[in-house]
């Protein structure tokens, strides 16, 4: 689907986002709390660390289920607060990637920017879906 396309479908299902949201936040959880503990050795990363960093996108999973599931005028805020979330857990795993860039393989630099690249796309598309349905600033 053309760019336009998408907006134009989001604008019309916000509410659908919240479970695009709460998906890849499925796939962050899994990912972190699952295969890169498994193979801590290839991407460097403390399990302590993606312990901590696998359990934020579940509470994201719970904000996202819940904000599906109530009053629809309330949709462009629930947007704009997942996208910040969204903000401040890329802010958070870059800190960590800084904080442990001494035991950090290429591997790991590569996940951990590609999720951000990912978060981050995902939450400008949520602002500009709040912006298209009325969120004011």
């Amino acid at each position: 689907m053309p760019q336009n396309q998408t907006l134009n479908w989001a604008k019309q299902h916000p509410k659908k986002l919240f479970l695009i949201d709460g998906l890849g936040a499925c796939l962050s959880a899994f990912l972190l709390g699952v295969v890169l503990v498994k193979f801590e050795p290839l991407f460097g990363i403390p399990s302590d660390t993606l312990y901590f960093l696998a359990l934020l996108p579940c509470i994201f999973i719970l904000f996202d289920v819940y904000c599906y599931r109530t009053n629809s005028k309330n949709t462009a805020k629930h947007l704009i607060a997942i996208a910040f979330i969204n903000i401040a857990y890329c802010i958070l795993s870059f800190g960590f990637m800084v904080y442990h860039s001494d035991t950090m393989t290429s591997l790991g630099f590569g996940y951990v920017i590609l999720e951000v690249i990912v978060v981050l796309a995902v939450a400008a598309f949520e602002i500009k879906v709040a912006k298209g349905i009325g969120f004011e600033n």
